[in-house]
Parts: structure tokens; C-alpha cells; sequence
């Protein structure tokens, strides 16, 4: 599914975000990147998801040579790859459904598909009751649940998660952890970038440790240890 060969990515005035990595996730595999702030974790999203390219060494996505890619053939990529951020990222004039139904908009998708996807992917994440909230009538959990559903709304075979729990309480953040539990094992490859070590240890997935840009351990059913 993910395959990075020999990737470097390296900074203006020589700062080296990640050094000669190689790793591979495996179609419907859980991952979680673990690592101190500035260890590579998120150039190493970035990459994926081809934000920024790599300095040398080769990304592919479902076999096809990400690094390569010209700007018309990124629409590829973003079908593919869903992505969630700290910050839920929603609009605030928007309600849930709308947040949601705007990311299929944007694609030129019919209103008819929308009509019936959106409801279906609110449900997956335990929102349909609040399919016309605004952000600011839901709480931080709940809006990260939104911002859940607008990354699978086009069905993307890998669903990154770059520090997804990291504004919410304990009880948010573990009931997010579990519903990407149920995303991965509805069958999406799902990679989870956290400092949280209570719940990569509560997980038991795999989990790859990055320090100084390199992969320093990796491991199935790993614990975090820095």
C-alpha cells in the first residue's frame, strides 16, 4: 500500500528532516508514528501525501511513484489518502452536514450522491443527530468526529491521523482512538501520528519510532519508548 525507499527530505540551510528511510505499511495494517516534536513525523506525512517532495529516494502509493507526480495527477493521490489534523480544520458558517457534503462539492460530485453518502459516512462516525449542527453547538470530540467524516467521505483506502487527539480530553481522545479502531478495521489502512503514550500503548498496533529523521525502532504490537 505504502512503500518509501532510501527517502530524505533536507531543508533550506541544510536541515535534515528525515535521513535514508525505508518502510513499508501493508494494505488495512494499523501503524502509529511515534517520536519526540521535530523527529520527522510529520515530513514524513507531508510526503505522503505529497505536500512536500523528497530530497532523494522513492514514495509509492498503491504501487504508482508518488514523487514523480505531476500537478494533474495529484487528484489521485487525494482520493486515496484521507487525512485529519489537530485542529478539525471545519468551517464555521457551515453545519456538520455541510462541512462534509463541501468536500464532495469541491470535486463536482451530483447532488443526489451527496444526498446519500453523507448521511451514510455520519452515521459510521456517530453524528447523524447532529447533521445540522454548527461547530460552535458541538463539542471538541464531536468535531473531531466531523472532520472524521469529511476524510472518508470519498472512501480513501489509507486514512492518516496527524495528532488527531491532541486538543481533546481523555474521554474524546480515547472514543476518537477507538472510532479509527473501527474505521481500520472496516478495512482502510490507517496511520496515526501521536505523542499521546498512554493510548499507543492501550492500542497494540504497530508502532514505528522516528528520532533524528531515522527509524529507530519498529515494531508489532510495540509500545512508546523514547
Amino acid at each position: 500500500m505504502i512503500k518509501l525507499e532510501g527517502v530524505s527530505k533536507i531543508y533550506p540551510g541544510g536541515i535534515v528532516a528525515l535521513r535514508k528511510v525505508d518502510l513499508e505499511i501493508a494494505p488495512k495494517e494499523f501503524v502509529t508514528l511515534v517520536g519526540p516534536s521535530g523527529a520527522g513525523k510529520s515530513t514524513l506525512i507531508k510526503l505522503i501525501i505529497r505536500e512536500e517532495t523528497p530530497t532523494e529516494g522513492k514514495i509509492y502509493v498503491g504501487g504508482k511513484d508518488i514523487s514523480t507526480f505531476k500537478p494533474w495527477e495529484l487528484p489521485y493521490l487525494r482520493r486515496r489518502v484521507g487525512i485529519v489534523f489537530q485542529d478539525f480544520k471545519l468551517l464555521r458558517e457551515k453545519t456538520a452536514y455541510e462541512n462534509v457534503a463541501f468536500a464532495m462539492e469541491m470535486c463536482g460530485l451530483p447532488t443526489s450522491q451527496i444526498m446519500e453518502d453523507v448521511p451514510n459516512v455520519l452515521k459510521i462516525v456517530g453524528l447523524l443527530d447532529k447533521a445540522h449542527h454548527f461547530p460552535h453547538q458541538l463539542s471538541g470530540g464531536e468535531q473531531q468526529r466531523i472532520a472524521l467524516a469529511r476524510a472518508l467521505i470519498h472512501r480513501p483506502d489509507i486514512l492518516i491521523a496527524d495528532e488527531p487527539t491532541g486538543n481533546l480530553d481523555p474521554i474524546n481522545a480515547w472514543e476518537i482512538i477507538q472510532l479509527l479502531i473501527k474505521i481500520n478495521e472496516l478495512g482502510t489502512t490507517l496511520i496515526l501520528a501521536t505523542h499521546n503514550k498512554e493510548m499507543v500503548n492501550l492500542i497494540k498496533k504497530r508502532v514505528v519510532t522516528i528520532k533524528e529523521g531515522q527509524i529507530v525502532r519498529d515494531e508489532e504490537e510495540g509500545q512508546y519508548i523514547i
